[in-house]
């Protein structure tokens, strides 16, 4: 992965005031949590339809973007959009959802044979 060197890391708490400040001045208002979750589900099917055509048995049509990290961004966006709207800390979030699956997972992947082998 390469990070830029010019950019500082952003927090997860930062990046969260700056789409909240970029909506409520840019945006002018943040749209209704269903408008919002319409959008995470369009911006997902932009993800799905990049990887169906880099890693699936679909290829490209004539100009169609193909610009995975852009439309990453975009989920990553809205998701935080989402959560400022309904009032969560995505870095407590994250957190708690870490150990959970750290906690429920510890041996679970491990001793799984499927995940043994490379060549998959």
């Amino acid at each position: 992965m390469h990070i830029r060197k010019d950019i500082p890391a952003v927090s997860l708490s930062e990046a969260q005031r700056t789409v909240d400040h970029w909506i409520r001045t840019v945006g002018v208002r943040y749209f209704s949590p269903l408008t919002n979750m319409a959008v995470l589900a369009e911006e997902t099917g932009e993800v799905a339809r990049i990887m169906a055509r880099r890693y699936g048995d679909q290829s490209f049509k004539a100009g169609e973007n193909d610009n995975l990290a852009d439309e990453l961004a975009d989920l990553l966006w809205v998701t935080i959009a989402i959560a400022n709207q309904c009032d969560i800390d995505l870095t407590e979030a994250f957190t708690a959802n870490l150990r959970k699956k750290t906690e429920r997972d510890a041996q679970r992947h491990v001793n799984n044979p499927k995940l043994q082998s490379e060549d998959k």
